[in-house]
């Protein structure tokens, strides 16, 4: 079993940022009704689109490297750029102390609450999963499952505290990174490319990315 470094940093990182945010919602959630079946939600809902992607991952495999390849590259494309955008957002609420709307508290509406959290998060995440699959599946799966312990690990330690960390620069990072990664596999489809050449290349998205994200970001206007 080969393991691909990068292709298990980029599962982790994409696993650990989407679950994260799932992980708070459920936090947030258990923190209005005290009922710990939204975790259970949360959980469903992830699993609910996890299983198939990893199930189906292990056959995408069946197809030139070339095809994967340029596939892998438009998609991580695709999502690194929502991801910039996601990451602008992310700033602008923290400078304007944006707080989020209240959820349902209703027990039926937090459990379809958190199902649907879990599922969309997951979502978003399997759509980069599913571009890594095909290039090292092996890799992809154990980053996946990292990602997974650590939000577990994470959420459980800091369970009170999680609803407050700031996810701008760790979203500037995964955009950076998949970016890093469309541009190398789109290279890679064309000729022959030395990997130390991501280092490089994930260090210039990654000043482009924070700059495009935080930058001209409009000033607060919370009512006093």
């Amino acid at each position: 079993m080969y393991v691909d470094p990068g292709i298990l940093l980029a599962a982790v990182g994409i696993t650990t940022l989407e679950l994260a945010e799932a992980s708070a919602v459920g936090i947030a959630l258990y923190a209005e009704s005290k009922r710990k079946m939204v975790f259970l939600s949360v959980a469903i809902g992830v699993a609910v689109i996890f299983i198939p992607t990893a199930l189906a991952g292990s056959f995408i495999s069946i197809f030139p490297l070339v095809y994967v390849r340029l596939f892998s590259a438009t998609l991580l494309l695709y999502f690194g750029l929502r991801l910039v955008r996601s990451a602008r957002r992310s700033f602008r609420y923290q400078r304007q102390g944006f707080k989020g709307k209240p959820e349902e508290t209703h027990e039926k509406g937090l459990m379809v609450t958190a199902l649907s959290v879990g599922a969309v998060e997951a979502f978003e995440a399997a759509i980069v999963l599913v571009a890594l699959y095909p290039n090292n599946y092996d890799s992809t799966l154990i980053g996946v499952s990292i990602g997974i312990i650590a939000v577990i690990a994470f959420s459980f330690i800091l369970h009170s505290q999680i609803r407050k960390i700031k996810q701008a620069i760790m979203k500037v990072t995964v955009s950076a990174l998949l970016l890093t990664f469309s541009t190398f596999w789109y290279l890679e489809s064309a000729v022959l490319v030395n990997d130390l050449l991501l280092i490089p290349i994930f260090l210039v998205f990654f000043f482009v990315v924070y700059v495009v994200s935080s930058h001209n970001i409009e000033p607060s206007r919370v009512a006093n």
